[in-house]
């Protein structure tokens, strides 16, 4: 990145410009954080016009209105973290579900340091009567399912949002947040999904009843309930689908995580699913990140290889092999083939 709020057009797979949506290269990321410049980008709407402050009224005792430096003055928290947008996987769908297109890219992981929303809530005081906290970005737009103009946002729970590690986050990576990424502030909320997590964060209202604003009950559900956890998936970052390679042993890599629970393990195929073996699985660096995982595989033959990956948590909840159908394609967290030409 060569400047805040600049994406580089060879760092990330765009699936659209405007509003910005673009995956990340998975077979362009070393190690566990990603860069700025290749972290996954979602965004509703037209980016906004930055908030100058964040606004915390509704059912409080005291209402607020705080800047930048008034978050930066609170105890500081740093996370690393991966996010996920619901629609990963949606384009394996068949038949297509409507929405982005993602393949598996939408995905990423990054240092966040913030205050936690927990501490910026308490400055307020909920009353007792909060039940909820809808979370307001100060991006907006018409959509054609609303009928009108909406703002993007989304309510957490009380007992969620004043989890220790939920965070209003002013950086990443240990630089200033970036406009795409949602500065000045932005809620992350660890192991839900990406629409969790808004951007360019301007309003914290708490509320008495249920939220059903239009992202909270017309997008990002299935059925009526709304989604919340990170559903387990490992992916395979190299090879990619459709490579040819050499008659000869290689390493195949990738990324595992989960937000339903501990990874236990990865198994990956070599022959299309017919048997599996384990992975060796890199220790976590946080228990909110991906993890890195590798496996040797040795072809008999020439000819198409077929490598599946597959994880699994402690609570044995493994990923699927066949695609989950929902409405609008959401968390569909199947097992993704990658087909390989042996020579």
């Amino acid at each position: 990145m060569t400047e805040t709020g600049r994406v580089d057009a060879d760092e990330l797979v765009y699936l659209s410009r405007d509003p910005l949506n673009a995956e990340t290269p998975l077979e362009r990321q070393i190690g566990v954080i990603t860069p700025a410049s290749r972290h996954y980008v979602r965004d509703h709407f037209a980016r906004p016009r930055a908030p100058e402050r964040l606004v915390i009224d509704g059912a409080v005792r005291t209402p607020l209105q705080l800047d930048l430096d008034d978050l930066r003055s609170l105890p500081r928290r740093s996370l690393v973290v991966t996010l996920e947008c619901a629609g990963n996987g949606r384009a394996f769908l068949d038949p297509p579900a409507a929405g982005e297109q993602w393949r598996t890219g939408a995905v990423s992981t990054a240092e966040w340091t913030g205050a936690s929303l927990r501490a910026v809530l308490e400055m307020a005081g909920p009353l007792p009567s909060a039940v909820e906290v809808v979370c307001v970005g100060a991006d907006a737009g018409t959509s054609a399912d609303a009928g009108a103009r909406v703002a993007y946002e989304r309510s957490l729970p009380i007992k969620d949002a004043m989890r220790e590690d939920v965070l209003v986050a002013y950086a990443m990576n240990g630089d200033d947040l970036p406009r795409e990424h949602g500065a000045p502030l932005r809620l992350l909320v660890p192991g839900w999904y990406g629409m969790a997590s808004v951007k360019w964060l301007a309003r914290l209202r708490l509320v008495e009843r249920r939220f059903e604003g239009f992202f909270q009950v017309k997008r990002y559900v299935v059925g009526e309930r709304p989604l919340r956890e990170i559903a387990p998936r490992a992916v395979i970052a190299w090879p990619r689908d459709d490579e040819r390679l050499p008659g000869r042993p290689f390493v195949v890599r990738g990324y595992a995580w989960s937000g339903h629970g501990d990874l236990a393990r990865v198994a990956v195929s070599a022959d299309g699913g017919r048997s599996w073996r384990d992975a060796t699985l890199d220790d976590a660096l946080s228990r909110y990140a991906w993890r890195q995982w590798h496996a040797g595989v040795a072809p008999t033959a020439s000819g198409q290889l077929v490598l599946m990956a597959r994880a699994v948590t402690t609570g044995g909840d493994a990923q699927p092999l066949d695609e989950v159908r929902t409405e609008l394609g959401y968390a569909n967290n199947a097992v993704r083939p990658v087909r390989l030409e042996i020579a």
